[in-house]
C-alpha cells in the first residue's frame, strides 16, 4: 500500500489524521468514524450526553484522541450493533464491555463480526486474538473461504483506512505479515503432488509492486488444485522473467500491475513482457490494465480481480478431469 494513493471520492483527513504525541498515537474524529463506523456528530453527542470517550486538547486547543479512547469507542460501537443500547453500555465498566466484546467474537461466526475483531486485533497488535478469529473461521469453513470471505473483506477495509490515514504504517505491517505467515505455512502444508496433465504456473511481481498477498495465495490456490507452479515472489525485472522462462517454459505466466509503472507505460511493459512469454499466456490482473486502454497482445490474458482467476483456475482443472475420463 501507498500514500501517495488518493481514494475516489474521499474529503481530506481531519486536521489531526494519525499522528505520534511522543509515543502515543493519536486521532481525529473523522479517524474514529472510518474506524469505527460511527458518525463524528453521533461521537460528539455520545460524549456530550454519556461521557463515553474524553478527547484530550493539544497545545492549540485542538482535541484528539488516543488508542485507549479508540479502543474503547471501538467496543463500544460492536456492542451498539448488536443490539446493546448506550444508556445501558454508559453504565458499564471498560473491563465488562472488553468482555462482552470477547463474547460476541467467540459465539457470532458472521464474517461481518469477524471483520470488526479483526479491526480491533489490528489496533491492539493483539497477535494471538488474530490467531484465534483466523484459526476459528479455517476449522468452519476452510483456508480458501476464510481468506475470500474474511481477509479479502478485512483488507478492503485496511487499504480505506489506510488512504485515509486512519492506522498507522505500524498497524498495517503487523496485520499483513500475520497474513503473509499464514499463507506461507497454508502453502508449505500442501503435498506438492501434480496432476498428470498439470499446467506449468509460474508467479511473479515486478519491481515496487505491493500485492505480494495475493500472489501468495494464488500460489496456494494452484497448489491445492495439483498444478505445477513456479513463485519468483516480488522485485522481478523482466530480465529475470527471462532467464526464468527459458527453462522452465511455462504454460502460464500470472503477475499483478496495480501501481503506476515510474518509468515506462503499462503498454510498453506489457508488450515487452509478452515478447519475454514466447511460448506461453502472460495473465495480468490489477488495476493499471483496466484503467489504461492497452492493445492486448496475442498472448496476454487480462483477469478482472480474484473471481475471474477462479473461474479460469476451475475452467482449467474441470478440462483436466474430463481428459482423465
Amino acid at each position: 500500500m501507498s500514500k501517495s494513493i488518493t481514494a475516489p471520492g474521499t474529503s481530506p483527513p481531519a486536521t489531526l489524521p494519525v499522528e505520534f504525541l511522543g509515543n502515543m498515537a493519536i486521532y481525529s474524529i473523522r479517524d474514529l468514524e472510518k474506524l469505527t463506523g460511527i458518525k463524528a456528530h453521533t461521537i460528539r453527542m455520545w460524549e456530550q450526553r454519556y461521557r463515553l470517550v474524553s478527547p484530550a486538547r493539544t497545545e492549540t486547543n485542538i482535541r484528539y484522541y488516543t488508542d485507549e479512547n479508540l479502543r474503547h469507542l471501538f467496543n463500544i460501537a460492536l456492542l451498539n450493533r448488536y443490539g446493546y443500547k448506550i444508556s445501558k453500555l454508559a453504565k458499564m465498566q471498560p473491563e465488562e464491555i472488553a468482555a462482552r466484546v470477547a463474547e460476541i467474537a467467540e459465539n457470532n461466526t458472521t464474517p461481518n463480526a469477524q471483520v470488526d475483531a479483526l479491526t480491533l486485533a489490528m489496533i491492539n497488535l493483539d497477535e494471538a486474538g488474530f490467531d484465534h478469529i483466523f484459526s476459528a473461521y479455517t476449522w468452519e469453513h476452510g483456508f480458501e473461504q476464510t481468506i475470500l470471505e474474511l481477509i479479502y473483506p478485512f483488507l478492503d477495509k485496511l487499504n480505506v483506512l489506510w488512504l485515509t490515514h486512519s492506522v498507522s504504517p505500524a498497524h498495517e505491517k503487523f496485520i499483513t505479515n500475520l497474513i503473509r505467515r499464514k499463507l506461507m505455512v497454508a502453502i508449505d502444508k500442501e503435498p506438492g503432488d501434480v496432476h498428470p496433465r498439470a499446467a506449468k504456473f509460474l508467479l511473479y511481481l515486478p519491481e515496487k509492486e505491493s500485492q505480494e498477498l495475493t500472489l501468495l495465495f494464488l500460489h496456494y490456490l494452484l497448489r491445492i488444485r495439483n498444478q505445477k507452479v513456479v513463485y519468483l515472489g516480488t522485485g522481478i525485472t523482466l530480465n529475470d522473467l527471462r532467464d526464468a522462462c527459458q527453462p522452465y517454459q511455462p504454460d502460464f505466466v500470472f503477475s499483478i500491475l496495480q501501481e503506476p509503472l515510474g518509468r515506462q507505460s503499462i503498454q510498453s511493459y506489457v508488450d515487452k513482457a509478452s515478447q519475454v512469454v514466447t511460448n506461453g499466456q502472460l495473465m495480468l490482473s490489477g488495476a493499471q490494465v483496466f484503467v489504461n486502454q492497452l492493445k492486448v497482445p496475442k498472448n496476454v490474458r487480462l483477469l478482472n480481480g480474484l473471481p475471474d482467476t477462479l473461474g479460469f483456475l476451475d475452467h482449467l482443472v474441470e478440462k483436466q478431469r474430463i481428459t482423465d475420463f
